[in-house]
């Protein structure tokens, strides 16, 4: 990595004047660096300078973004700022892929999270992830398992479109960075950008965005600070602690497999596999559809590898009910022939029987629960991702008044259906936490 004085000869040499803000970015010596920026603050622009400073460090940097298109300012900035530095090179008219190829070997491409087979191939030296916020969070595993190698660095630059899943997650983490080899993460506000907004914080235009706007909504979308919505259910769960992808998180061919299943139509059919590995449980895949029955959700599960692992599992106790048509346990036995346990359980037993499992034990600094990163509807659930069907949040939460605050100790009976899944299943496995409840709310 550059030293302050070799940054400072590429900023001169490239004619760029960075606010102080956008500088501190910049000079950031750290392997891995988030940057949360506001709107119009600029991120483009000092994620192409941040690339510019480090080029003649290395041989070959990625420009990665959910699509190629959304690459597109950076690409154009390292042009503009490589005609600066006087180096010849020579750079495709498009971004889908894009490369540039500079004289003395260096390359800069362009990669897109939706074609994840490419981000295994070669090490980069460094990457910068563009709009950082819209890629998952196995796009970020793969990156930074690509990076290892030759001990690269990663920029992560973009806007809060929630303040829930792995990005606001990393963003606090990386509030506690102790070394240059830790993540750090700093928010770039809309008001750094002082070429646009020359007052900084007190410019009348951010004093009137201020105004319309509520706090959390100001701090979130222009202060680039996350303000996560209150009363999530299983505020345990982590990203970085319950979710990951490859090894243990794939699915065994040489254990037992378990489907834990949760009926629905218009909102979503879930079936959660799942493995045991010790005292330990992996989610290792998922089917989450709507509008499909259950032979057509039996269709699906007939054609993934586990099938014929499965050795039983559990389903929610008014799938035995007939509604016009065979009941869900029944098809499952009659077509798949699978035998799914089923009993009745209270909502908080059944909630504290989840946290058991998303609880980090101090000894061990782990946890007993561990998804696989496809999983993304139980994910979501938890909050950790947009809901898969609706690419909207969708979050397992307390009821809330009209001003946000929790009421009750009852959850909205909505955006569950992987959570029941699981339930069932923790449930039907390892039984109850703790003596039963004396609730009488029948669990969903």
């Amino acid at each position: 990595m550059p030293n302050k004085e070799q940054i400072d000869y590429i900023l001169k040499t490239i004619n760029v004047s960075l606010s102080p803000l956008q500088q501190d970015v910049v000079y950031l010596p750290n392997r891995e660096i988030l940057v949360a920026g506001g709107e119009r603050a600029g991120k483009s622009f000092v994620s192409g300078t941040f690339l510019a400073t480090r080029l003649p460090y290395g041989k070959l940097y990625w420009l990665v973004a959910a699509d190629y298109g959304r690459t597109q300012a950076e690409f154009v900035y390292i042009q503009e700022f490589l005609s600066k530095m006087g180096w010849d090179f020579d750079a495709s008219k498009r971004v889908d892929p894009g490369e540039i190829n500079i004289a003395g070997g260096f390359k800069i491409v362009t990669k897109s999270a939706q074609d994840p087979r490419k981000l295994a191939m070669e090490a980069p030296d460094g990457v910068v992830i563009c709009e950082s916020s819209q890629v998952d969070y196995e796009t970020y595993l793969r990156i930074r398992g690509r990076i290892a190698e030759k001990r690269g660095w990663m920029l992560m630059s973009g806007t809060f479109e929630s303040s829930l899943g792995w990005y606001p997650e990393m963003y606090t983490r990386g509030q506690n960075c102790r070394s240059v080899d830790d993540l750090i993460s700093v928010s770039l506000p809309t008001w750094s950008n002082t070429r646009i907004f020359p007052g900084g914080r007190q410019d009348p235009e951010i004093l009137k965005l201020e105004s319309l706007s509520s706090k959390e909504w100001f701090s979130e979308r222009y202060g680039g600070v996350p303000c996560p919505p209150k009363g999530r259910v299983f505020e345990e769960f982590s990203m970085a602690i319950h979710t990951g992808t490859g090894g243990e998180y794939e699915f065994d061919p040489k254990l037992p497999t378990l489907i834990w299943v949760d009926p629905g139509y218009a909102s979503a059919y879930a079936v959660e596999v799942a493995q045991m590995r010790g005292d330990d449980v992996f989610v290792v895949d998922e089917i989450f559809e709507r509008d499909f029955i259950t032979s057509d959700i039996i269709k699906i599960a007939q054609s993934k590898p586990w099938w014929s692992k499965v050795v039983g599992g559990a389903i929610d106790v008014a799938a035995k009910q007939h509604q016009a048509m065979a009941a869900p346990t029944e098809v499952w036995l009659n077509e798949g022939r699978i035998h799914l346990d089923s009993r009745y359980i209270e909502i908080r037993d059944g909630i504290e029987r989840v946290k058991t499992f998303l609880t980090v034990n101090p000894k061990t600094q782990a946890a007993r629960l561990h998804i696989n990163t496809k999983c993304r509807g139980l994910i979501s659930e938890f909050g950790g991702c947009p809901n898969p069907i609706t690419n909207q949040t969708a979050v397992y939460s307390w009821r809330k008044d009209r001003e946000g605050n929790v009421v009750g100790d009852v959850p909205d009976d909505k955006n569950n259906h992987a959570v029941k899944a699981l339930t069932y299943g923790l449930v039907n496995s390892f039984g109850y936490s703790k003596p039963m409840q004396t609730a009488k709310i029948k669990f969903f």
